[in-house]
């Protein structure tokens, strides 16, 4: 039996919290993006505070949780 898999696809243009290798924390990411397999394109801002595209899995994108002035 296999998994159960994600359904949740972001939209172009919002912001979701991407966890990437180590699960402990997790980055605030722009959506720019639907790749091929499963893969987003997203923006983020890199170590030098210059954004960066990276391509991330879908997996690993979660929506943003519920903020102070929601």
């Amino acid at each position: 039996m296999s998994p159960a898999r994600n359904a949740w696809i972001p939209p172009a243009g919002v912001v979701v919290a991407y966890a990437g290798r180590s699960r402990k924390s997790s980055r605030n990411v722009r959506v720019l993006a639907e790749a091929s397999g499963g893969r987003m394109v997203v923006e983020a801002i890199g170590r030098q505070g210059i954004p960066v595209r990276l391509t991330v899995k879908r997996d690993n994108l979660s929506p943003m949780q519920p903020d102070l002035f929601d």
